[in-house]
């Protein structure tokens, strides 16, 4: 897969008081566009949580404050019941 890179960009007047706070706020923008990407399913949970460079386990706090399933919601029941199946026959493979 070829590796896409996007910058986002953008210039507010600031006074020198919100400039200490700016480390903090390009953090938390960069922290809201990621989750965004993952709500809308363009990235992964390990992709997103590679690029806040953080763990599993804080990204899925970060996921449960902004309202983010950590489940495919998309998934039918069907596919659910295919998926299962074959983890189990996966796993049964394993004990062999």
């Amino acid at each position: 897969m070829a590796k896409t890179e996007l910058e986002v960009r953008f210039t507010l007047p600031l006074d020198e008081v919100l400039l200490k706070h700016r480390m903090d706020a390009e953090h938390k923008a960069r922290e809201a566009f990621v989750l965004e990407l993952l709500r809308q399913g363009d990235i992964s949970a390990g992709r997103a949580a590679r690029l806040l460079n953080i763990s599993r386990w804080e990204l899925s706090d970060l996921m449960y404050e902004a309202g983010i399933s950590p489940f495919d919601d998309s998934l039918t029941t069907e596919a659910l019941n295919a998926e299962v199946k074959s983890a189990l026959k996966d796993f049964d493979e394993l004990k062999v």
